[in-house]
């Protein structure tokens, strides 16, 4: 039976047999598999050398014994796809590609880069333009430079993806007790994309948790797909993505598409499937460690002990940005901890234990165990070693590893889950770490780092237990658009008709020329407001061409023959009027649109409406199709949410009708996929809880078919 992609990858990564072409490269990838223990068959090539690190050459590809189940190409490009050509005839497992000067050198690159591809065929190929990877768990390097965390025995852990090899190297050189299982430079990714690496990586089941440091996807298709099958298993992916730029640099004449860059579309997609993101490499490199040492983490109520109100302080403060909590401890808890401990301890979440118990570890033992009694979800401990190591301080230092024995004692007898963080990631050495570890307590690097880890942590494991039945895949886009694509732009009026027509809640209005509007005023019920019509008014507030809480029929004719002399103003005449009624007592405005984005589709975008679209930057986005529950927690991630809620005595806003026009505007969106560009709901009026929202303002662009 034919083997699966990737099972092919497989394969590639777990080589039983490895062919290294090339001179210093090669020979470099060779010591590499030598100082790892490589149990397998090695086989150099090279058209003139007799012996390379101590093994017979092979003068060609053709030569080789058999097909290898994989390749290390050191030449240079042109010879590369040469050798590419020959290994995929050949039916070798795959190849990683060292050289430089393909697509990431611009067209004439690119074009050597696309014959590289045909060379391979249906054979995989790491980079171009990478150092290749390294696996742990089987003792081979295809990479030829220094790596670190090794020589060491894996039996599980960490697999690393980077578009980056240098910083996929450092990452191996971290003082963080990460284990290694893969670490893998992913180059050019001409051949194979991330979503090819994790699905081979989820058929190993020694790798419990995926990082990744990417700049973009090459396939948001294939990613969702493999990020959906990771989450279903139990394996965690964690991404620091960098490159926070706009999607388009298309200029729009909405504000959706400046809220609506595709860094904030990555996000979106990392929180529908259940992917962490981090921002920085340190706190990669905490989270995937506590996501492989910890056992599923239940919640996010935490305690945190320390002998000192500094630090209790800096955790105080700290919880509530990472989301988490400190509950007081139980009344039967404070009774204990009070009959030992002094009367001037005061026991309290975070809780400072003083000096009192320092240098007694059976005191401590009792302390700490009373305080993981409760139902707290986590206990940790703040501990900074002494960096001072000599003999005449050798006695002082036992007390700190006193402190350390109380805590892991009191987390055997309670089976509370237990954590120990440093303040400063470098305070908590590699001999104390690989201690708690062996003893079931996790150490953590940093308050900051090891806060947001352990939150993390517990999102993922909320987001299986609460999300995973209901996950769905986002739809990609299957229609592109160039800068030059032909628009048409609705106007308001047409706009908003065809929006009212899937739910969306408009004013009461109809449009006319100027001898009807006062008749059409009449009819709505006064106060109205009165605007120009036309896909030239867009912008009316700049162009003078709206007039608004017109209370008389006098007020409203004044306010057409105003707004024709001040359109009048710009070189424009006004044909149509739009009358509609006016809309007041809003609790908050905000804005609702859709954006298209070459690689993800359509996108739906909410945040704070009207003049805070610039002033607050308050926005998020959700990728389609969405639902009820998607929208109500985009919302809760909006500052303007305090709003609707009431903020210091206010009227509550309706809530429930908010999230059905955003609904109703999505569904919009949906059924206009392939020609939909954008859509732009600015301002939408909240009104009190019972009475519904408006769209007081909208447009809609499309793309004209040919």
């Amino acid at each position: 039976m034919a083997l699966t992609r990737s099972e092919t990858i497989a394969r590639l990564f777990s080589p039983k047999t490895i062919a290294f072409i090339g001179g210093s490269i090669a020979e470099m990838s060779i010591k590499r598999c030598q100082d790892m223990g490589f149990q397998g068959e090695i086989w150099p090539v090279h058209p003139t050398r007799a012996f390379i690190a101590g093994y017979k050459c092979y003068a060609a590809v053709k030569d080789l014994p058999s097909a290898p189940d994989a390749a290390y190409i050191g030449v240079n490009k042109e010879i590369t796809v040469q050798v590419v050509q020959q290994l995929s005839k050949l039916g070798a497992g795959g190849c990683v590609c060292y050289a430089a000067g393909f697509g990431e050198i611009g067209e004439e690159g690119q074009l050597i880069e696309n014959q590289l591809i045909a060379a391979a065929g249906d054979m995989p190929l790491v980079g171009p333009n990478c150092f290749g990877f390294v696996n742990y768990l089987d003792k081979c390097a295809l990479w030829p430079y220094l790596f670190g965390n090794y020589p060491t025995t894996v039996e599980s852990g960490v697999a690393i993806i980077s578009q980056s090899g240098n910083i996929a190297m450092n990452i191996t050189m971290n003082d963080r007790s990460v284990n290694f299982t893969h670490v893998i430079a992913t180059g050019n990714q001409s051949v194979l994309g991330a979503g090819d690496y994790i699905d081979a990586l989820l058929l190993d089941d020694r790798v419990n948790v995926i990082g990744m440091y990417i700049e973009g996807l090459d396939n948001i298709e294939v990613f969702s797909r493999v990020a959906e099958k990771a989450v279903r298993k139990g394996v965690p992916i964690v991404v620091l993505k960098v490159g926070k730029t706009d999607a388009s640099a298309r200029q729009t004449v909405s504000h959706t598409s400046t809220l609506a860059g595709s860094d904030s579309l990555y996000s979106a997609l990392f929180e529908r499937l259940g992917v962490i993101r981090v921002d920085s490499l340190s706190r990669l490199l905490e989270t995937v460690k506590i996501l492989n040492i910890a056992k599923p983490i239940s919640g996010r109520n935490i305690f945190s002990l320390s002998c000192s109100g500094g630090e209790a302080a800096i955790i105080a403060d700290l919880v509530p940005e990472y989301q988490l909590e400190m509950r007081a401890f139980s009344a039967p808890q404070i009774a204990e901890l009070e009959d030992e401990l002094p009367s001037y301890v005061t026991i309290s979440n975070p809780f400072d234990y003083n000096t009192s118990i320092w240098g007694d570890k059976a005191a401590q033992e009792r302390c700490f165990t009373a305080s993981m009694k409760g139902d707290h979800d986590a206990a940790i401990l703040i501990y900074d070693h002494p960096t001072v190591t000599s003999d005449a301080v050798a006695e002082e230092v036992a007390e700190w590893n006193m402190a350390l024995d109380a805590f892991i004692a009191a987390h055997k007898t309670t089976g509370k889950p237990a954590f120990v963080i440093s303040t400063i990631s470098e305070l908590l050495p590699v001999e104390l770490r690989d201690y708690l570890i062996d003893n079931g307590v996790v150490p953590l690097q940093g308050l900051d780092d090891g806060l947001f880890a352990y939150s993390a942590a517990a999102k993922y494991a909320e987001f299986r237990a609460t999300r995973l039945s209901q996950l769905t895949l986002p739809r990609v886009s299957t229609s592109q658009y160039g800068a030059d694509v032909a628009t048409q732009t609705f106007d308001e009026w047409v706009s908003k008709s065809s929006l009212k027509a899937f739910g969306l809640p408009v004013p009461v209005g109809a449009v006319g020329h100027a001898e009807e509007v006062s008749a059409i005023a009449a009819g709505i019920g006064f106060p109205v407001v009165l605007k120009a019509v036309g896909t030239s008014f867009l912008h009316k507030s700049d162009l003078g061409a709206v007039k608004l809480n017109l209370k008389s029929l006098e007020e409203v004719e004044e306010a057409a023959r105003e707004v024709s002399v001040s359109v009048a103003k710009s070189g424009q005449n006004v044909e149509t009027f739009l009358v509609e009624s006016m809309v007041h007592d809003a609790v908050a405005e905000l804005i609702v649109g859709v954006n298209r984005d070459s690689q993800f589709g359509l996108a739906l975008v909410i945040g704070a409406g009207g003049i805070l679209v610039e002033l607050l930057n308050d926005s998020c986005s959700l990728l389609l199709p969405t639902d009820k529950q998607a929208v109500e927690r985009a919302l809760d991630s909006l500052m303007v949410m305090r709003m609707l809620k009431g903020f210091r005595g206010q009227k509550i806003g309706d809530i429930n009708a908010l999230v059905d026009a955003i609904l109703a505007i999505a569904d919009y969106a949906e059924a206009h996929w392939d020609n939909l560009l954008e859509l732009d709901i600015n301002p939408l009026l909240v009104l009190p809880q019972g009475q519904g929202v408006v769209a007081a303002d909208a447009l809609v662009i499309v793309a004209n078919r040919p």
